[in-house]
């Protein structure tokens, strides 16, 4: 199990994982991932540390050569009282010139969606974003979903059963 070092306190690497988007893979096709920075205030740092927040309607686009993230709910530090910021206060993503204008002309031109699929902490304690280029499925494509994956539970059962048996 891999292990990591954050002020002196090992941690499993399970553990650095803060809030995942799981409706994200239900709702669309993940063609790439990008790894970004997020600018965030001292007490949503620690909000999200504590794992209250939220990406499960949240949505990115690229404005005037930047990206910003939408509808992420950070829930205010309890012990933060005039320093919490606005829960769903749009929140810049750090990302090299060069990452973005690729991202604006494939959204641009093919339609596609940045969606973020979860915040972690790096090795080095910061706090990112997985952004993902997506394309929304259809809802013909979640039933094939779906039944793909109950006929994998179905042979995973059957295998384990006839090991069994042995």
């Amino acid at each position: 199990m891999k292990m990591s070092c954050k002020g002196g306190i090992l941690l499993p690497k399970a553990y650095r994982d803060l809030v995942t988007n799981r409706k994200a893979y239900h709702d669309y096709h993940i063609l790439e991932t990008y790894e970004a920075g997020i600018a965030l205030a001292g007490t949503e740092v620690k909000s999200i540390r504590e794992g209250k927040a939220n990406l499960k309607d949240s949505f990115a686009r690229v404005e005037n050569g930047e990206i910003f993230i939408y509808n992420m709910h950070v829930s205010p530090y309890e012990k933060g009282n005039i320093f919490n910021k606005d829960p769903l206060r749009p929140r810049k993503l750090l990302m090299h010139k060069r990452e973005i204008m690729r991202l604006y002309g494939l959204v641009k031109e093919k339609g596609l969606t940045l969606i973020p699929l979860k915040l972690y902490v790096n090795e080095r304690g910061k706090i990112k974003v997985e952004l993902a280029l997506a394309k929304g499925k259809t809802l013909y494509d979640k039933r094939e979903d779906i039944k793909r994956r109950d006929a994998q539970r179905e042979v995973e059962k059957a295998f384990r059963e006839y090991q069994k048996g042995f």
